[in-house]
């Protein structure tokens, strides 16, 4: 839709008319009309025949005047009506990306994959829903590190998570690292709006502070914790002597995950096999609900430029046309429209 910031301005159209009408008005009688050529053309108040400005010249003056006019009312397009999202959380993804996350152990659509495969699989439709939230990405082994800052591109993050690769951080897991690196990332954000969602498929083998010190922490920064643990229960491994039945999860420690999520108000939850990590990130979801409710604005884009731009290039042409005939004067412009 076009509309007009300041309509008002559109009455100086009338200005040229006004000064045609006045100018008309006050003028004496006019000297006499000499043929070009003749010895009296050159004395003062005798008007030569073929001096007349021509009618295309005062039609272009005139449309510039217009133009100019049109730019002053400052011409806009206005777009349709965008809801702008409400931030619901700033919410932080802590992902394990140990060589322990390598083991295959889930399924997907029939074959293996290796557990950060089905973290990645399960947190692109997660990070699609959580339009109006801030998301960052941590992503810790040995040490942790901030892959993604808190920010609204969500298919940044996406694209940062699909990078992520195993044993980008080291080859240890510094869980308790990894939380107070959230939190300093959070602490600054508004009270209620402080998540952090960490999985892991491990204990703690690595780092500066500990895992309960960490959860102090984030406690005392009102940062809600929930912990996933991931990995199956049993899977069949094949050796020299046939195959046997073993726990690839038997080094997680549920019970410290359990603890650091309750301690700061937040679930720990189980993730033995792909689809229970789908549950699991839907319920957090329920848990974090996105605010629908938002803001609306209409996009504005100015247009002015472009009635200011006819207005100085036909000024630029009449300029031109003065200067090749040679007959320019710097007052000649201003009397173009009622000059006959």
């Amino acid at each position: 839709m076009i509309s007009l910031a300041y309509p008002w301005v559109l009455l100086l159209t009338l200005a040229p008319l006004v000064l045609l009408t006045t100018r008309k008005k006050s003028e004496p009688v006019d000297a006499p009309v000499i043929p070009v050529g003749h010895w009296l053309s050159g004395m003062p108040g005798v008007t030569n025949t073929g001096q007349s400005t021509p009618r295309w010249r005062q039609l272009l003056v005139l449309l510039a005047w217009l133009c100019l006019v049109l730019a002053l009312a400052r011409p806009q397009h206005v777009g349709e009506q965008i809801q702008m999202p409400v931030t619901g959380r700033d919410l932080m993804l802590v992902v394990d990306i140990s060589p322990s996350m390598e083991e295959q152990d889930m399924v997907f659509m029939g074959r293996s994959i290796n557990r950060l495969q089905a973290v990645k699989r399960v947190l692109d439709d997660f990070i699609d829903q959580r339009e109006g939230d801030r998301l960052g990405l941590i992503l810790f082994g040995t040490e942790p590190y901030v892959q993604a800052p808190l920010t609204f591109d969500r298919e940044t993050v996406r694209t940062l998570l699909n990078e992520a690769g195993l044993g980008m951080a080291g080859r240890a897991t510094a869980i308790g690292d990894a939380v107070g690196l959230a939190v300093k990332r959070l602490r600054d954000r508004p009270q209620e709006q402080r998540v952090a969602i960490m999985l892991t498929d491990g204990a703690n083998t690595a780092g500066e502070i500990t895992p309960d010190k960490a959860t102090e922490i984030a406690d005392a920064a009102g940062v809600r914790l929930y912990t996933i643990g991931i990995g199956a229960d049993s899977m069949l491994q094949r050796g020299l002597f046939g195959s046997s039945r073993v726990n690839p999860s038997r080094d997680l420690d549920e019970e410290l995950l359990t603890r650091m999520a309750e301690q700061t108000g937040g679930r720990y939850f189980r993730a033995r096999s792909l689809p229970e990590l789908e549950m699991i990130y839907d319920s957090i979801n329920q848990l974090e609900p996105v605010e629908q409710d938002g803001q609306y604005f209409r996009p504005v884009t100015e247009l002015y430029v472009w009635p200011a731009g006819i207005a100085i290039a036909i000024w630029l042409i009449l300029l031109a046309n003065r200067l090749v005939s040679g007959r320019y004067h710097p007052t000649d412009a201003l009397g173009e429209v009622d000059r006959g």
